[in-house]
């Protein structure tokens, strides 16, 4: 009997699994068609000039036609990889930053109730603002990268993961209580736990967010990867450069993030909590 159960389960992981891989292919086409269809309507729409409005027949002959296509492709790909690189700094400090935190507010609802506030009051002060502070501390460093990118990243993700630890029932943290567990238990034993859909979601919304993080440390502090590149492509009237970075980098925050749904739904389905999603 409980072999028939343990292949039933199985087959239901597969067909989730196979369900999840499905739903995240078609979703990435259909955003894909919906893109290109987008960005070459406005251009026709708003009337953009060609000398500055690159289309994706533009971008495809950049990167794939030109004679000069594969030195192109080595120098956006090269950028492209240290924006990512950049990325993942901002991503991790980010996450790892919500995560410490909103488990802090779970054990200490006086601590939550006097730096909630000031996380918001912070998050509504634009990034580029606080960039030169942030620089004059910091320096032109990695750690700038893991501050700014970090900040984008942080409030979201601490939202959902605060959300998340809240959503744990009440009976379960009973039942530690009665067994004369600790807060700290109740977190580990039924809170984080019964937050996994909440974490797994500001998992995949940090990550286009860590790569605007990315893309702004560049911009503003550090140079190098496609955040730098665009303003040197923009001062050297390099449009076509400059398009086909920001569709290179776009691209990859969407695979990014088709990946990251096809593992969140993959987990959640093998745990039986898709339903929840």
């Amino acid at each position: 009997m409980s072999a028939a159960v343990s292949d039933d389960v199985r087959r239901e992981a597969r067909k989730a699994t196979t369900r999840a891989l499905g739903r995240a292919l078609l979703t990435f086409v259909l955003t894909l068609v919906a893109v290109v269809v987008i960005w070459q309507g406005l251009l026709w729409i708003l009337d953009v000039s060609s000398y500055v409005g690159k289309g994706p027949l533009d971008v495809w002959e950049f990167l794939v036609s030109d004679e000069d296509a594969a030195a192109n492709r080595a120098e956006l790909f090269g950028e492209l990889g240290v924006t990512l690189a950049h990325a993942t700094i901002g991503f991790v400090s980010g996450l790892v930053a919500a995560l410490v935190i909103a488990m802090v507010f779970q054990l200490s609802k006086g601590v939550e109730a006097a730096l909630m506030p000031l996380a918001m009051l912070l998050r509504s002060v634009p990034l580029v603002a606080m960039a030169p502070v942030i620089i004059l501390i910091f320096g032109r460093s990695a750690a700038t990268i893991a501050v700014m990118g970090g900040i984008v990243v942080l409030f979201p993700a601490l939202v959902n993961i605060v959300f998340g630890l809240r959503s744990a029932s009440p009976q379960m943290n009973d039942v530690i209580a009665v067994y004369g567990g600790s807060s700290w238990t109740a977190l580990r034993k039924v809170a984080l736990p019964s937050s996994l859909p909440a974490l797994l979601a500001a998992v995949r919304i940090s990550v286009p967010g860590a790569v605007t993080g990315a893309l702004l440390a560049e911009w503003l502090a550090v140079g190098g990867g496609v955040g730098g590149a665009v303003g040197q492509y923009s001062a050297q009237a390099q449009f076509t450069a400059l398009w086909s970075a920001v569709v290179l980098v776009t691209a990859a925050a969407l695979v990014i993030y088709n990946v990251v749904v096809v593992i969140e739904s993959i987990v959640l389905a093998r745990m039986g909590m898709a339903e929840r999603v």
